[in-house]
């Protein structure tokens, strides 16, 4: 499998983090991207992402997308195989994928079961909604993100086996993506 950057997103409690690392470990050399350390960098003055996101949370969100688009070209540029990891729902996927400019480029979007959602939320210390609700949150991927990439429904999988699937599309499909 050749090295590149892989995007892995997906709503929160979809499984992002755990695929990503399970995908970057399978490389010699490559970087488990979290887009969200660049949100948490701000130390004063961070608008959060609200339901109903101010514009400077918008801004702020864009910010981090840019951020970790340069950060993944940097480190592909050095030949490592970047596995970049956040939300990224909507109208931004588009948006973001613009602002990657190395390639190869794949792009996986996990896209669980809303109750799978709920269940792996549950379960998880690390909870992600707070004023987000699980159904708002799904309901922005599933009708208002443009449908890039690889989609997978995960509701039935292990992490070990969506890391699997992906490994093996792209090993014998080859790109999920091409700008």
């Amino acid at each position: 499998m050749s090295a590149g950057i892989y995007m892995i997103t997906g709503v929160m409690a979809s499984g992002k983090s755990t695929v990503a690392e399970l995908l970057a470990q399978r490389f010699d050399r490559s970087v488990h991207l979290r887009g969200d350390l660049f949100r948490r960098m701000i130390v004063r003055g961070r608008e959060e992402m609200l339901p109903e996101p101010s514009n400077e949370a918008l801004s702020q969100l864009d910010l981090r997308y840019r951020l970790t688009a340069a950060a993944a070209d940097g480190y592909s540029a050095a030949g490592f195989a970047v596995i970049v990891q956040d939300v990224i729902v909507g109208p931004a996927l588009s948006q973001f994928v613009s602002y990657i400019k190395n390639r190869p480029l794949y792009l996986v979007v996990l896209a669980p079961s809303e109750e799978t959602i709920l269940r792996r939320e549950a379960e998880r210390s690390k909870k992600g909604y707070g004023l987000w609700s699980v159904a708002g949150l799904n309901r922005l991927l599933q009708q208002d993100t443009p449908k890039l990439g690889l989609w997978l429904d995960t509701s039935s999988l292990s992490p070990q086996q969506t890391a699997d699937e992906i490994w093996n599309r792209v090993h014998t499909e080859g790109l999920l993506f091409e700008a």
